[in-house]
């Protein structure tokens, strides 16, 4: 694993984290809390007010922006991008760069089970549902209903993962 001096990391004094967490190099984790067993791959940044559930897999290059819940059992492919504002600009309106009081974070639940493949980006407000799994390359920008898998650009229901359908 880490053959690099520690600072290769940034793990903040306020992260929570739990039992057996592996942090591979390269990460930024700040304010955010980290469940047991959960696997964080190298360049992951993982903000305040994000919060891992128990075994759950973040792979390398992702962003989990503040405002990111993720459950239990959940997979993270490469690259993905959580996204937590609407309406993102630099300034406000008197033209001084933004503050935390010049927008609304906008939370995303990824409920257990789910998993994301590389490359897609979720947009925030809405929910994943349990064992849901989302394509390689998607754009989310609905709800994913739970057990289905969901692709493309906006990703549409690909087929039902639930046997009785």
């Amino acid at each position: 694993m880490s053959t690099f001096p520690q600072s290769c990391q940034r793990i903040a004094s306020d992260v929570k984290l739990g039992k057996n967490v592996r942090i591979h190099d390269f990460t930024n984790l700040y304010g955010c809390e980290i469940g047991d067993d959960v696997k964080i791959g190298t360049f992951v940044e993982i903000q305040k007010g994000a919060k891992i559930g128990n075994r759950c897999k973040v792979s390398s290059h992702t962003f989990v922006c503040e405002g990111v819940v993720l459950e239990d059992d959940v997979f993270i492919g490469h690259n993905v991008t959580f996204i937590n504002d609407r309406y993102p600009r630099a300034t406000n309106g008197e033209g001084l760069l933004q503050s935390d009081a010049d927008w609304d974070c906008i939370g995303t639940l990824v409920k257990s089970g789910a998993s994301i493949g590389s490359g897609a980006t979720l947009l925030c407000g809405i929910t994943v549902g349990e064992n849901a799994l989302i394509g390689a390359g998607s754009v989310v920008t609905k709800n994913v209903p739970p057990n289905t898998v969901v692709a493309g650009n906006p990703a549409r229901v690909v087929k039902s993962l639930d046997p009785e359908r």
